[in-house]
């Protein structure tokens, strides 16, 4: 009964989630107006609203002007309920969860924001280092130094990597919204965690451009936003620790 509910949970935040990511970088209201339809401006009914099963039921479609609706969003949703799940059945109903699952309502938008607009926002990346710092101080405070110390390595490591980048290519490499994103991970995480996440992180955001650039969907050229990939990485430290990265250091010797 507990898992359903934290799935029905994480499909609503899922919904709403969809809302941050479409109107947030546009700088609007996120409660005005209703949910409605982008094209033809027509207000979706609450039957119209229900989390996937709509999607599915209409198609995909807008039920009024019938116009495609982005697959992205019983994806968000989809992705929401399943990280609730998967945290949950990692840590139990504990103050780890709590944490865990307020940083991953963060990353979902702050991925998908990235991967649209390659932009990582202040409004989104500000209040969850605010939240995880309280964390500190309210639960956790004998592991304070691990944890300021995991932000101040998630974020001097990408400080370097963006100098290094800018050093070689002769073009700015790395954001700094990338640093601040893996500083707030660190916090959450604490250190050496966030430095396996990046790992992890890295190592998928280097299969994706392989395969991009077998497959030419990507070139030379293009700009990969990396806060994705972040957040894969931190979520799978999350719930597999370090054994990917024991497994991987296996394949190399």
């Amino acid at each position: 009964m507990i898992l359903l509910l934290i799935g029905i949970l994480g499909l609503l935040f899922g919904s709403f989630f969809n809302v941050v990511i479409h109107r947030l970088p546009k700088k609007q209201s996120l409660s005005k107006p209703g949910s409605h339809c982008p094209q033809c401006g027509s207000a979706v009914r609450w039957v119209d609203n229900v989390p996937i099963l709509s999607y599915i039921i209409l198609a995909g479609r807008c039920r009024v002007c019938r116009v495609h609706i982005p697959f992205r969003y019983p994806l968000v949703e989809a992705l929401t309920a399943l990280g609730f799940v998967a945290l949950y059945l990692k840590f139990g109903i504990s103050h780890d969860f709590g944490r865990y699952v307020i940083l991953y309502a963060f990353l979902v938008p702050l991925a998908f924001i990235d991967w649209d607009r390659k932009l990582i926002l202040n409004n989104l990346t500000l209040p969850c280092t605010i939240i995880g710092i309280l964390y500190i101080l309210i639960f956790d405070i004998a592991n304070w130094k691990t944890m300021i110390f995991g932000g101040l390595a998630g974020a001097l490591i990408l400080v370097v990597f963006a100098l290094l980048g800018q050093l070689l290519f002769k073009k700015e490499s790395m954001g700094m919204g990338d640093v601040k994103l893996l500083a707030l991970a660190g916090i959450y995480l604490g250190f050496p965690q966030v430095l396996y996440a990046l790992f992890l992180g890295m190592i998928i955001a280097a299969i994706y451009i392989i395969v991009g650039l077998t497959s030419k969907n990507i070139d030379r050229e293009s700009t990969i936003p990396f806060g994705p990939f972040i957040a894969i990485g931190v979520l799978g430290q999350l719930l597999v620790g370090e054994t990917i990265l024991v497994w991987y250091i296996g394949l190399i010797r």
